[in-house]
């Protein structure tokens, strides 16, 4: 068995140096992956994996995702950061967890990966992966954007807002949430679009059925796009369109919990449901 390993910057070499013992002990190889590794050179390392295991909060949980996802290999979230909204378990489970995991004591949850394509004017193209969302921003000299939604085809309606987010369900309780998107049990295929302060009150979120393909023309701009928010934002130019659709492959991830847990998660670590005074 072969576990590869991403961490984030807050978590110290002696841990890692712990982990990759414990993992020998169980006849277990062992590989670390830098966060910003060349493609290439992720893809050797990542070649015959049978886990990724991340430790850090949720962005080093996003970035491991984009690696894993496309190659079918399921990843463990070890919370080394704040929230942790995605990881699995905290940085003090992290022994019982992986004896958990190399006994068979698991199931997979699949989440929904969104497939991101930027077509510029003159044809060339842009493609990106993601767990959570595309944020399609204003830019420069630009105050408010004008964006053409188009679904499956369908010319949808015409929106002047700061911006707009095409989210996955695993990302309705990210940016989309904070900006006033609905929230999604994550295992939903469906993708939901949330237009960033709009100026008309009646343009409101949009949840799409599985299979539906979402694309955003600028009309008026310029405009950037981050996927993830991870990377360098991507320039968006008038005339260039967003296209957003579920990509083929499914993330795979590793949970002990009872899936109705995501419940619980939304009021332990979002405070979804509990009143803002306490009760006597």
């Amino acid at each position: 068995m072969k576990v590869c390993l991403i961490r984030g910057s807050g978590v110290e070499q002696d841990e890692v140096d712990d982990l990759f013992g414990a993992l020998n002990a169980r006849q277990v190889e062992a590989l670390e992956l830098k966060r910003d590794a060349k493609p290439e050179a992720a893809a050797d390392l990542l070649s015959g994996t049978d886990l990724l295991l991340t430790l850090g909060g949720d962005g080093t949980f996003l970035a491991g995702a984009r690696l894993a996802a496309p190659r079918d290999i399921p990843i463990l979230g070890v919370n080394h950061g704040h929230l942790g909204f995605l990881t699995e378990i905290e940085a003090h489970e992290m022994a019982a967890g992986l004896s958990r995991y190399l006994d068979g004591s698991y199931r997979i949850e699949e989440r929904t990966m969104l497939q991101v394509t930027l077509v510029r004017k003159d044809g060339a193209t842009v493609r990106d992966i993601g767990l959570n969302e595309v944020v399609v921003d204003h830019s420069g000299d630009a105050r408010i954007l004008r964006l053409e939604i188009d679904v499956g085809g369908q010319r949808v309606g015409v929106i002047d807002a700061d911006g707009a987010i095409v989210a996955t369900a695993s990302g309705s309780t990210a940016y989309a949430l904070a900006s006033g998107g609905p929230i999604l049990e994550p295992t939903l295929e469906d993708l939901v679009l949330v237009p960033m302060s709009p100026f008309a009150l009646t343009v409101r979120p949009i949840v799409f059925a599985p299979g539906q393909d979402i694309s955003l023309s600028v009309v008026r701009g310029p405009a950037e796009m981050r996927v993830d928010g991870q990377g360098r934002a991507q320039d968006v130019g008038i005339g260039d369109v967003v296209r957003c659709g579920s990509h083929a492959k499914r993330l795979k991830v590793i949970r002990f919990s009872p899936p109705e847990s995501f419940y619980q998660r939304l009021g332990d670590k979002l405070g979804w449901g509990r009143p803002l005074v306490p009760k006597k």
